[in-house]
């Protein structure tokens, strides 16, 4: 059984043998679910790339270039200075 100590702050490290096998990298988020029986499982939390589909679109908003989002990008990093 590979195990973890919870500190002061309510954290622990998820054993590295853990986070190989869950394929977990520094940053990566995990999800804690509590079933109905009580029992408590970690699972990371991956978005399905069908998720992201229509995130940035809005009604009535036309598409921009990436020649005009270059363009955008520059001037306000200029300003920025």
């Amino acid at each position: 059984m590979t195990e973890s100590t919870i500190t002061t702050k309510g954290q622990c490290v998820i054993p590295k043998k853990i986070r190989n096998y869950m394929k977990l990298n520094p940053g990566d988020k995990v999800d804690f679910v509590v079933r109905e029986d009580g029992e408590v499982f970690i699972r990371p939390v991956v978005l399905d790339i069908r998720e992201l589909k229509g995130l940035m679109k809005k009604p009535g908003r036309k598409p921009v270039s990436i020649k005009k989002m270059d363009k955008t990008i520059r001037k306000r990093a200029e300003k920025s200075k």
